[in-house]
């Protein structure tokens, strides 16, 4: 009768290794680490958590982030030049979904995270009214897109994960946050979380840290044994992509 009961792992102790490339950690260009104090708590904690290497991916969103290669480059620059720490390995963006990018795209100035692959997002509000014409631009400039955080996105939950299903099939590769295992974004989106896993959607995991106190949430997330499989898988597709 104590089948019932499922045992429940911390997320760090699945995690160990890892290069986390979902971030914000460089100093002052976003809605991240506000000086290089912050910057250096992040890192440390970073290392506390099992996280292997870093590639830091501020915001690039039209006029309230409009990061450039040069002001990521100096910021990034700016970092290593005040920390003795290997774990910082890089840089590249976490780009909005919208006619800025597309602008970017056209200029190719788009950074990569690795292998042609670069981090997007979309407004939390609604998808782009022109999305299937950014995917196809962004394949057309042979580059292939990573989804940041598809369980946050409210507007696509549904039983059957159908828009889901959609965009894996235009070409998108998922990136779980770490915090949507847990209730940080609400339970909704917790419960998309574990979903989109159970279902095999999720290709990559990050932690999407923006302060120290998102790692301190991480380090205490506790996630149900049957899930282990998917998450390892997850952790094990972030390490190849970097081998």
């Amino acid at each position: 009768m104590f089948s019932i009961f499922r045992k429940n792992i911390y997320l760090v102790d699945l995690i160990d290794g890892i290069t986390d490339f979902h971030n914000h950690v460089l100093p002052g260009i976003d809605d991240g680490a506000k000086d290089i104090d912050e910057s250096v708590s992040l890192i440390n904690g970073f290392k506390e958590i099992g996280v292997k290497n870093i590639i830091a991916t501020p915001h690039v969103i039209g006029e309230y982030y409009p990061n450039t290669p040069e002001t990521i480059s100096k910021a990034y620059k700016l970092l290593v030049s005040e920390i003795e720490s290997e774990i910082l390995i890089g840089y590249s963006a976490e780009y909005m979904l919208d006619q800025h990018f597309l602008g970017i795209l056209e200029k190719d100035e788009v950074i990569t995270i690795r292998d042609k692959k670069i981090l997007v997002e979309m407004s939390y509000f609604q998808p782009p009214l022109n999305l299937n014409e950014i995917l196809f631009k962004i394949q057309n400039h042979s580059f292939s897109p990573i989804l940041a955080h598809p369980e946050r996105y409210a507007f696509y939950h549904s039983k059957d994960l159908a828009k889901y299903k959609d965009l894996k099939g235009r070409g998108c590769q998922f990136q779980l946050n770490m915090l949507s295992l847990s209730g940080h974004y609400g339970n909704g989106i917790q419960k998309i979380a574990f979903k989109l896993l159970e279902g095999n959607f999720i290709d990559f995991i990050c932690s999407d840290a923006h302060r120290i106190d998102h790692i301190d949430k991480i380090k205490n997330i506790k996630v149900p044994e049957k899930f282990q499989s998917a998450i390892e898988s997850s952790v094990e597709n972030n390490k190849q992509l970097f081998i």
